[in-house]
């Protein structure tokens, strides 16, 4: 299931697994905190094997176009877990005053 939650409006779990799918030079830019590198060009059912398919896959990227094809990529992988799409992405975040880091 793909459902979609406005980023500034979040409250995110302590255990919350967030991917970040732009490629790895615009993660280390910037990037929300705790979340993780995962560039939509690597994305596989491989991938979901990381994650428990009981726990809710958040994505970002940095503006909002990039999360929602990647969530419609894993769903056709396995639609059975839950993607969540941050909406706004990282500028969004920032914009909000949300914690972002730099580097990798």
């Amino acid at each position: 299931m793909i459902r979609k939650q406005e980023i500034t409006t979040f409250e995110f779990p302590e255990d919350a697994i967030i991917w970040d799918v732009r490629d790895a030079s615009a993660y280390a830019e910037a990037h929300l905190k705790g979340a993780k590198n995962q560039p939509i060009t690597g994305l596989s059912a491989d991938c979901l094997t990381q994650v428990t398919a009981d726990q809710t896959i958040y994505l970002l990227c940095g503006g909002g176009s990039k999360a929602p094809r990647a969530a419609e990529l894993l769903d056709g992988f396995d639609n059975s877990r839950e993607y969540v799409i941050l909406m706004g992405g990282t500028r969004a975040a920032r914009d909000a005053g949300l914690p972002l880091e730099q580097g990798t």
